[in-house]
């Protein structure tokens, strides 16, 4: 882990904001060198900070208008179960996140589908096939209030 300063903050910050902007213009930005910008960007990937860039997409723009946090119990905690779980989860396109967690559920599923029908395929033919599930809850997204908001170094 390396200590970051305010530079390094407000790199990170725009960089968050518009992962597409120019070397050049975030060094006049932040007011360095292109070159000495490019070494610390390049230290903050190197330590692991910036993980990757992307793009944000829009869901209900690409078609998918269904999205639900699914707690999800399993039968037992197998380890064999639970590798073969998350190997299944990490594979499917509709699970966008997927969180271990404390308390009743063991874990909590973000799902994306094109609509009820779609998301009630990925729980028959998906979800409830995979030995380690017991139940499942959903809870149905009526409005997103935050989402992808960048982290503040």
């Amino acid at each position: 882990m390396i200590a970051l300063d305010d530079r390094d903050r407000r790199i990170l910050t725009l960089l968050q904001n518009d992962s597409r902007i120019s070397n050049a213009d975030l060094a006049d930005t932040v007011g360095m060198s292109a070159s000495a910008l490019w070494r610390r960007v390049r230290a903050l990937e190197d330590a692991g900070i910036i993980e990757r860039y992307g793009a944000l997409v829009n869901p209900p723009a690409m078609g998918l208008t269904f999205e639900a946090i699914v707690h999800v119990h399993l039968t037992r905690h197998d380890p064999d179960k639970i590798v073969d779980f998350i190997r299944a989860v990490e594979l499917s396109p509709e699970i966008q996140e997927c969180y271990a967690t404390t308390g009743q559920a063991d874990y909590h599923l973000r799902v994306l589908c094109r609509d009820l029908a779609a998301y009630n395929t990925f729980l028959e033919d998906f979800l409830f096939r995979l030995p380690a599930v017991a139940s499942a809850q959903t809870n149905v997204v009526l409005r997103t209030i935050k989402r992808n908001q960048p982290i503040v170094p």
